[in-house]
């Protein structure tokens, strides 16, 4: 009687495992499968847009050659992916396309359409609502939230050497490594401290007025970018 009930109770608990195993491998290929949908759905609206979008200003050529090189990147990354995780990254490369996209759009004059999710790397980057203009080691900079003839660089935020970077246009692609690396202060701490920080290259404009974002608590703890007292307490005031 008592082996009859061991015998039992060992069906039973290995069915539930049986049962267990079953429906964890059926949900990890459903969040597989809706994690691949939604990678192949942002890929195929940003081919829709780089198929459609032409012109002839330096600023949407510029953001049409981004939005390009980020949709090739995401088909490459979706013929590779087999993981949630890998799909979710080529989601992310095609909605940084689609941003760049979207600024080409702005540079044309036409709707940019509908919003877009905010990238993962741009959270707390915040974005340009003033124009900037800094010198730094004889070169000028330029930043705004609008495009121009001497800003056709867009960049959808993010962060560069560990620091914020806002959304806007640029007059150079300072957070392209190579160029970041071409010059002691280009993408370094003078430029940055001079472009993005209020009390450099701005006189009189206060945090408020360079950035605007959701989050406003990145640079609440000036801490992290305490190298020589440029970035000590004082960032509390940045509008991130």
């Amino acid at each position: 009687m008592e082996l009859l009930l061991l015998l039992l109770v060992v069906l039973v608990v290995g069915g539930a495992f049986w049962w267990w195993q079953k429906e964890a491998a059926a949900r990890r290929e459903r969040e597989l499968a809706d994690a691949a949908a939604e990678a192949r759905r942002w890929y195929e609206r940003l081919g829709g847009q780089v198929m459609n979008l032409s012109g002839d200003d330096p600023a949407v050529r510029q953001a049409l050659a981004d939005a390009g090189e980020r949709y090739n990147a995401a088909g490459s990354q979706l013929e590779q992916a087999g993981s949630v995780h890998q799909f979710r990254l080529a989601q992310e490369t095609a909605l940084e396309g689609l941003m760049y996209a979207r600024a080409a759009r702005v540079a044309l004059g036409i709707d940019p359409g509908p919003e877009l999710p905010q990238l993962a790397a741009a959270r707390g980057a915040g974005q340009l609502t003033q124009e900037r203009q800094v010198e730094v080691e004889g070169q000028t900079f330029k930043a705004g939230p609008n495009p121009s003839e001497d800003k056709p660089h867009y960049y959808p935020g993010g962060r560069v050497q560990g620091r914020p970077m806002p959304a806007g246009w640029y007059s150079q692609p300072i957070w392209k490594p190579a160029l970041a690396g071409a010059a002691g202060a280009v993408g370094g701490m003078l430029l940055f401290n001079a472009m993005f920080a209020p009390a450099f290259g701005d006189p009189g404009a206060g945090g408020d007025d360079m950035a605007a974002g959701d989050d406003g608590g990145d640079f609440g703890d000036g801490g992290d970018f305490d190298a020589g007292g440029d970035f000590g307490g004082d960032l509390g005031g940045f509008d991130f």
